[in-house]
Order: structure tokens, then sequence, then C-alpha cells
């Protein structure tokens, strides 16, 4: 793929960039330029190219805004303490990428393309990449929409492909502490035969109202039942789980109906690396409760590309509260040997890493 560079003329200012990274936050500042690459059924995908980061021109009638046809990314660039940048395991990222597009019915995006236009970005917009202190990284988020202009329920004849960045703070605003968590008994994500598998913004829009109601009730995420039984946990607004036993073994909600996180996998071969029995099965909500009541199980959390790993505390739902696990050594065990990879601190002997600069 031939990627054309059009340079800002405005940057920001190195001292503003300076102040943007002593505290990025998440998602709320975007780096100086941006990657697309535009698809139809006649040129396939083409005209590459990094501009200015600035506003789309879309049409009232282009087709995503009315038939939700979409999917993304999220991925994490990281400097090491030499200066270098690596990127975490982008392959994983470009695979799944081409599941969901499979799902949504839109165009496979090559793994080299993928992984060319996500490289392409970060060399251009290298000084966004914070320092190693803090865990702070640079966050990219690669989407690609149904761009054509139609109003007609079909697979999209134009499809558009971008890649954005934003330097990456904390995700949880009052730092690393163990999440409280709501149960929703009135809503679910995803059912069998549905899109929970794949990272689409639907998915996401259909957990917002309990989100809510988990803010509502003083929680800082939401946990979700299947939609079938309504008896079996799921995940969480955006997170996968883990649930830590006694004997050392853990268990993992299996997937179908959500979503193959990747920074989930990596935590199962670290977990099985440090010897611990990793399950992938379906697990009630009753085992939780039962299990925190009995002592059996002792830690639980949760893990994704933007939080990380954060350990999970208390359960509370209309029928009460279950209380937090007492430990989260394992938790912080495994967190660290997934950040140290990610930031150069440990060796990477899973070759996890790829070097972009």
């Amino acid at each position: 793929m031939e990627i054309s560079t059009t340079l800002s003329d405005t940057p920001v200012s190195e001292a503003r960039l300076s102040e943007i990274l002593v505290d990025p936050g998440f998602g709320v500042h975007f780096t100086d330029h941006m990657f697309t690459v535009e698809w139809t059924p006649e040129k396939g995908w083409h005209d590459a190219r990094i501009t200015p980061y600035g506003p789309l021109v879309l049409d009232p009638a282009t087709a995503v805004l009315h038939y939700a046809q979409e999917t993304f990314e999220g991925m994490k660039a990281y400097r090491h303490a030499d200066g270098s940048v690596h990127l975490f395991r982008p392959e994983a990222n470009a695979e799944r990428m081409i599941r969901s597009s499979q799902r949504l019915a839109l165009p496979e995006l090559p793994v080299d393309d993928f992984l060319a236009a996500v490289e392409a970005l970060v060399k251009v917009d290298a000084r966004w990449v914070p320092e190693a202190q803090g865990e702070k990284s640079l966050y990219l988020r690669p989407f690609m929409f149904a761009s054509e202009k139609f109003l007609g329920v079909r697979p999209s004849q134009h499809v558009t492909f971008m890649v954005i960045a934003s330097p990456a703070g904390s995700y949880f605003k009052g730092g690393l502490k163990p999440v409280s968590l709501w149960l929703t008994e009135d809503y679910t994500r995803a059912g069998r035969g549905g899109m929970g598998a794949a990272k689409t913004g639907g998915n996401y829009a259909s957990s917002l109202v309990a989100q809510q109601e988990a803010t509502a009730n003083g929680c800082d995420q939401v946990v979700f039942l299947d939609a079938q039984d309504g008896l079996y946990v799921e995940e969480l607004g955006g997170m996968n789980m883990y649930f830590v036993f006694r004997d050392g073994s853990i268990v993992t909600p299996a997937t179908g109906t959500i979503l193959e996180g990747i920074t989930r996998s990596s935590i199962i071969a670290l977990a099985e690396q440090l010897g611990h029995e990793v399950t992938e099965r379906r697990f009630a909500i009753d085992e939780w409760r039962s299990g925190i009541a009995s002592g059996d199980i002792v830690e639980i959390f949760a893990c994704g590309t933007a939080a990380v790993v954060s350990p999970v505390g208390e359960l509370r739902s209309a029928a009460g509260t279950t209380a937090a696990p007492a430990s989260t050594e394992l938790t912080m065990k495994i967190r660290s040997a997934l950040v140290d990879v990610q930031f150069g601190r440990a060796e990477d002997t899973n070759g996890w890493l790829r070097q972009v600069l």
C-alpha cells in the first residue's frame, strides 16, 4: 500500500505538547495527523494518505449514520526507556478487525496494510508518544465505516478506513483501585448469532444505558449476563473478566457472544506461564456469589486495552451486595508481567512487541 503524506502547517507547539503529555487523560487530545484509505468494489483499497488531523465532511445520507455499519480497534504504542517505540501484538488487532469486518459485511483490510497504516501514523506523530514514566502511552484507534451516500439496507459500496491517535494516561480517573460492579438484570449486550464477538460501536451503544444504571447505583462498571438464560457472566461494558480460585486456577467466561480481547488472550498466556491453569467456560453469577461466600474465589480482575488490568471490588445488584475478594496479589503480579513487557522492562519471550522506531 503506497501512502502519501501531507504534513500539518499548524502542528501543536512543543510547549503545548509538553503540557498535554504531563496529564493526557484518555481520549481527550489528538495528534497532528490522521491516516485514511478508501475502498470501492471497482478500485479496492486506494488513495492511502496521511493528512493533518481535522473534521470529516459527511453527507446526511452517509450509510453509517443510518445503519451503523462500522468496526474499530483499540491498541497502544509504547515508548521504552531507550527511546524506541513499540506496538503490542498489532497483528492480533489486524486479524480481529478482519473478523469484525466479516460480521459487519465490510471489506477486509489485509493485515500488512493495517500494520502499514498504523506504523505510518506513529512514525509521523512519534513526538506524541509519551515517555515511559507513569505507564503513559499513545492510544491508537483504527476504524472502518460505511461512507457511501445512500438510504437502503445493504452493504455499503464505499468504505473508509482511518487511524487516529491520542496520548493516554490512566483510564480510570481515580487511579488503579478495585472497581465496583453493578449487575444489570434488565439489559444484555448480545445474543447467540449476534455481534457480541465483533468490535463494533453497536455493542458499546447497547451498554451505555446499563452503565448509566451502574453509575446511578454508585458503581464504576456494569456486568452483563447471557441473553438466553440470564444466568452466566459474560463481560463488563468494555472489559473481560477472570476469577481466581483458592487452588490457583483461573476461570474466564467463554467467548462466542463476548469480544475476544487481545489483552484477554495475553493474560491467559501469562497466567499459564506463571503456573496457573486457565479454563474458559460458562461461569454462573451464583458461582460468583457462592465462591466469595465460601472463600473459594480469592481474587477477581478485569482487563482491556485501555484499562490494562484492574482488580474487581464488590458486586452490587437489586438482590444485595457481594463482598470484594480479600486479595489482589495475583492480579497485580499478572498486571506487572504484562505492563513490564509492553514498556520493555521485561524480556518479550512471546514475541509480542513490534518495533516501529
